[in-house]
């Protein structure tokens, strides 16, 4: 075992994959010598060469294009985009090929890529480098979409994803990179895509979170002294509804957390769901901590967007009391 932080674990998945299959490649702006802007493929252009971590141009869709068409020829690309923001120049690659070319040529061809996201806010960093665009690209089937919360499932989960037959968008919390750290098993290991994590049981309230906010949900939690159950759902698309509903019946409560925006994030579907499935057994309204429905705001307002332990706690507080 090695007690490694987020940044660690997953430059470990990434050798462990490029030394088991010569397949796997990474493509993308300073991943090199650089090792990345964030570092996390550091080493990894000394260890494989240039032919195998590939420096590209500033032009996110030629790199997820390129990766496309990699894919397709049989290497399993792994293309890092460097701050989510800049996914937008390559939505049209992502969304209209990689993600509909299984069903276009009849499973004739597939995309078996891996493509990497730094997301999310609390580092402090300029426009288009703090957002959470998860539901928009959950949005788009044959699409997988996971969001890591530790070290232990960051490499796991990267492996899976690694060994998929069809593109996966892997995105990585960068408030967490460094902000602790965790025992890894160095041996290889898998995190199955689509399977939640309870984190804590308990039987008053189901709180559901996924990403860097796990962390502040274990907090609140904490600081409540109540008995709240913590689902981390590890993979937003496709996920696993059956351990969110189970426990929503059990508990009758849930409250939700995400940094994504109210309105139309990932927590609208699943308090549409809940009401659904778990309605008889309800006994409060679900309720939702997001981001607010602005665009991410400048440094000294970026912690007040983030939902903290106050703001849910505030809604553990208000849930109980119903």
């Amino acid at each position: 075992m090695a007690n490694l932080t987020l940044v660690q674990a997953i430059n470990l998945a990434l050798i462990q994959e490029m030394e088991r299959d010569d397949r796997v490649i990474i493509l993308g702006e300073d991943v090199g010598p650089n090792g990345g802007v964030f570092r996390v493929t550091e080493g990894l252009h000394k260890r494989f060469g240039d032919k195998r971590v590939v420096d590209s141009p500033l032009a996110e869709s030629g790199i997820i294009g390129t990766s496309i068409g990699l894919a397709m020829g049989g290497l399993r690309p792994i293309p890092e985009i460097q701050f989510e923001g800049f996914l937008g120049p390559a939505y049209d690659q992502i969304c209209t090929h990689a993600a509909r070319m299984r069903t276009r040529t009849r499973g004739g061809l597939t995309v078996p890529m891996t493509l990497r996201v730094p997301v999310g806010g609390g580092i402090h960093a300029p426009e288009l480098h703090s957002d959470s665009p998860e539901a928009i690209y959950s949005h788009n089937p044959g699409l997988k979409v996971v969001m890591p919360s530790s070290p232990y499932d960051a490499k796991g989960l990267l492996i899976s994803a690694i060994r998929d037959p069809d593109p996966v968008i892997f995105f990585e919390p960068k408030r967490i990179y460094r902000a602790f750290r965790e025992e890894v098993p160095e041996d290889e290991y898998t995190v199955p895509i689509g399977k939640a994590r309870v984190v804590r049981e308990g039987s008053e309230v189901t709180m559901i979170s996924w990403g860097a906010s796990v962390i502040h949900c274990m907090n609140a939690i904490e600081a409540s002294g109540r008995d709240i159950e913590l689902i981390d759902l590890r993979t937003i698309n496709p996920l696993d509804y059956e351990t969110v509903m189970t426990s929503v019946c059990k508990t009758g409560r849930a409250i939700i957390v995400h940094e994504a925006p109210l309105t139309c994030g990932i927590g609208a579907e699943l308090s549409a769901r809940i009401m659904e499935s778990c309605f008889l057994q309800l006994e409060a309204p679900v309720q939702r901590v997001a981001g607010f429905d602005v665009i991410m705001p400048y440094y000294k307002l970026e912690l007040d967007y983030l939902p903290d332990t106050e703001r849910i706690g505030k809604a553990i507080n208000e849930i109980v009391a119903y």
